[in-house]
């Protein structure tokens, strides 16, 4: 008979998000927390959707090692809120055995009786005729493959062998740190769910990541999901299903531009119509713009921000073309004029690093549009 479970990894419930910043009116790093909590919730639902009766959590539930009491009776209360269903929860290098033993303490104390707390690196039977071997990470930071006890964990003769772990996945290096990318083949395992990686992989037919039920980053760019897995019996190619949980959605576009082209317009038909309430846009502008066109697409990006989570416009890679016309409007003489030149000159100096440059080119638009502002 096909056995079915949700395979997921990396909540991080408990995360602050300090690196997003929090707008004056606005509560963005709160309504992320929350959805990272609420991918509970969501991971429950998708078991139920799919007739699943376990879900594998393959580490880094919590974001620390020490977790705020409501946080963690919080996520339990939650996960025993679908008796239903059995959580298989397993440390990770965040909620790692050593730095976060108090938490693991907590855990088996506080559980409810629908959550199984992998902390011995030991075959355990999931369900009649299948073995879940867990690797449980001890420290942040591991000198070996943390996956390497699955090669001596035994089960029972024509038993599903599913291993759980929690690491990267590279070729050896001399540290040997690295989870063994054939480690399903070493180990004779059906399915091996990896944590760590915060983007969906398949590493091999038997070895997949999942990535984060709520994504926290822009690499990955898409929603967050979990796994339904199906394995038909042993030896049986796993058939592995993406589920989209997440609530937010991380993405990043290139924005090309090149001198005289209408910058605003340029951006405004980049953005995304639907959805900007839910929706972290990071939009890196490259190449030429005038003067004008900068200050044009400072004040396009500054208009359409608010509609979402949050927006970043990265103008760094973004050249500045100057036309004698375009100083003029800064001021015909004087001493507005005498700095434009100046930062002209600096901008385009042979002798400066490119650093400074840039610092005197992004000064050199902002004085224009300063300028032009209070002239409006």
């Amino acid at each position: 008979m096909t056995f079915r479970f949700i395979h997921a990894s990396d909540l991080h419930i408990g995360r602050k998000f300090a690196n997003i910043p929090q707008p004056p009116d606005g509560n963005i790093r709160g309504r992320l927390m929350e959805a990272r909590h609420g991918a509970i919730t969501k991971l429950a639902q998708a078991a139920r959707d799919r007739g699943a009766a376990h879900v594998l959590l393959a580490g880094d539930t919590f974001d620390t090692a020490t977790p705020s009491p409501a946080v963690v009776r919080q996520a339990l209360t939650a996960m025993g809120e679908a008796p239903e269903v059995t959580w298989w929860i397993l440390p990770g290098n965040h909620d790692n055995l050593r730095d976060a033993e108090p938490l693991w303490d907590v855990i088996s104390r506080d559980a409810p009786t629908n959550l199984r707390a992998l902390t011995d690196a030991a075959a355990i039977e999931m369900a009649e005729g299948i073995t879940l071997l867990p690797c449980p990470v001890a420290y942040r930071a591991g000198a070996s493959d943390p996956s390497a006890p699955l090669d001596h964990m035994q089960s029972p003769e024509g038993h599903l062998r599913i291993g759980l772990a929690h690491g990267g996945v590279t070729d050896f290096t001399e540290s040997g740190d690295a989870i063994a990318p054939d480690r399903d083949r070493r180990a004779g395992l059906d399915y091996l769910a990896l944590g760590d990686w915060h983007g969906r992989m398949a590493v091999s037919e038997r070895v997949h990541y999942c990535g984060t039920p709520e994504q926290d980053r822009f690499k990955h760019g898409q929603r967050g999901v979990c796994l339904t897995v199906d394995i038909a019996g042993p030896g049986a190619i796993p058939k592995v299903e993406e589920i989209e949980t997440g609530s937010f959605l991380w993405s990043e576009a290139e924005l090309a531009l090149h001198p005289r082209q209408d910058a605003a317009a340029a951006l405004n038909a980049l953005l995304p119509t639907t959805g900007r309430r839910d929706h972290l846009l990071r939009v890196t502008a490259r190449g030429w713009a005038g003067l004008p066109d900068r200050a044009d697409l400072a004040r396009a990006a500054e208009t359409c921000a608010p509609d979402f989570a949050h927006f970043d416009l990265v103008t760094d890679a973004l050249a500045t073309q100057y036309e004698a016309g375009d100083l003029d409007e800064i001021d015909r003489g004087g001493a507005l004029r005498l700095a434009a030149e100046a930062l002209v000159s600096e901008a385009e100096s042979e002798t400066l690093s490119q650093a400074e440059r840039d610092v005197a080119a992004d000064a050199l638009a902002r004085l224009h549009a300063y300028v032009q502002g209070a002239k409006t």
